[in-house]
C-alpha cells in the first residue's frame, strides 16, 4: 500500500505551516482536537459491555502518551492526538462524553495485559493487528493503516533503506512489531526502549544509528525537532494496520465498534479527527481501511 507520507520536503513544508498547532517542546502534541456530542440516552442489550459502560456513564481508555500526531500528553496533562480522537467518538456514540474519559497511559509491552487486567476498557494506541496478539486480545478496525520507516540523524548518509541496518545498532520499543521485523528480517542489533521518545537522545547521541517504528510516529518526531533529524526513506517497508484492543472473546463489543468506525467514515467525523490533529502535519488524509470482521 502506498504510504500516507509525503515528499520528505513536502512533510517538513507542511510541519512548519503547522507550527502555530504544535506545542512547544516541553510536551503536547498537535492541536487541542475535538469535543463531539454525546448521544443522548443510547439503548443496549442488558449485560452488554456497552450497556455496562453507559451505565457507568464513564469509560477506560489507554492510549500512548508521548507519540506526536497520535497519542501525546499535552500541556494540560491530557492526550491528544487522532488515536485520542477516535477514542473520544467511540465513548461519545456510548453517551460518554470526553471529560468522562480516564486516560491510561499504555507501552507496547503492556497492551494484551492492561486488557486481560481489566485495567483498561479498550486501547486506542498506534495497536498493530497482527495474528500473536489475535490469541491474547481481539480488535476492531482497523481503522488506519501505516507502514514501518526509518528514522536517522539529520546528517545521516549512510541508511536509506532498511537492509543498511544489518549489523548497526537500531532502537526501537520492547515487545512493538517493528522491533522483531528489524531483527529478524534484517539483521540489525536491537536496542530496546520502553517508549520510543526514549529512542531520541541514543540516537542524537549517535549511540543508536536510526529509530524504527511506523512512518507517522516517525513524521511527529521529524516534525517536532526537523533539524535534527529526518525519515532515512520516504518509502515504508511493512503494513502495520492499527486497531482498537478490547478482551479476548467480547464478540458483541467488537462487531458494535467496528459499525461505529464505519459510520465515522461515512459521516465525515473520521475526517474531521484526522485534520484536527495528524493532518495538521501529514496533509495526505487517509481512506478508512476496510473493516476486518474476523
Amino acid at each position: 500500500m502506498k504510504a500516507f507520507l509525503t515528499r520528505r520536503k513536502s512533510l517538513l513544508v507542511a510541519a512548519s505551516a503547522a507550527l502555530a498547532l504544535t506545542l512547544s517542546a516541553c510536551g503536547g502534541g498537535t492541536g487541542t482536537g475535538t469535543s463531539p456530542s454525546p448521544v443522548e440516552k443510547p439503548s443496549f442489550a442488558a449485560g452488554s459491555t456497552m450497556e455496562k459502560l453507559t451505565s457507568a456513564g464513564k469509560v477506560t481508555i489507554g492510549t500512548k502518551f508521548d507519540q506526536p500526531l497520535f497519542g501525546q500528553k499535552g500541556l494540560d496533562g491530557k492526550p491528544v492526538g487522532f488515536d485520542v480522537e477516535i477514542g473520544k467518538l467511540i465513548a461519545a456514540k456510548l453517551g460518554i462524553a470526553a471529560d468522562k474519559i480516564e486516560w491510561v497511559e499504555t507501552v507496547s509491552a503492556n497492551r494484551e495485559q492492561f486488557i486481560k487486567q481489566g485495567k483498561v476498557d479498550l486501547i486506542v494506541a498506534t495497536y498493530t493487528i497482527n495474528d500473536k496478539r489475535k490469541t491474547e486480545v481481539d480488535f476492531a478496525g482497523p481503522y488506519y493503516e501505516a507502514g514501518q520507516a526509518l528514522m536517522v540523524n539529520k546528517d545521516n548518509t549512510t541508511i536509506t533503506k532498511p537492509e543498511d541496518v544489518k549489523g548497526k545498532n537500531v532502537c526501537s520499543v520492547t515487545g512493538s512489531t517493528p522491533a522483531g521485523t528489524i531483527v529478524e528480517k534484517y539483521g540489525a542489533t536491537l536496542v530496546p526502549a520502553t517508549t520510543y521518545s526514549a529512542c531520541l537522545e541514543p540516537l542524537r547521541n549517535k549511540q543508536v544509528e536510526a529509530i524504527t517504528t511506523d512512518n507517522v510516529i516517525l513524521a511527529g518526531f521529524v516534525n517536532k525537532e526537523p533539524d535534527a533529524f529526518k525519515l532515512a526513506s520516504d518509502e515504508t517497508f511493512t503494513k502495520e494496520p492499527y486497531g482498537i484492543g478490547l478482551k479476548k472473546d467480547d464478540t458483541e463489543f467488537r462487531n458494535w465498534i467496528n459499525d461505529q468506525l464505519e459510520g465515522f467514515g461515512k459521516d465525515g467525523s473520521y475526517k474531521k479527527a484526522w485534520e484536527a490533529t495528524a493532518g495538521a502535519v501529514i496533509k495526505t488524509a487517509p481512506e478508512l481501511p476496510a473493516i476486518d470482521r474476523y
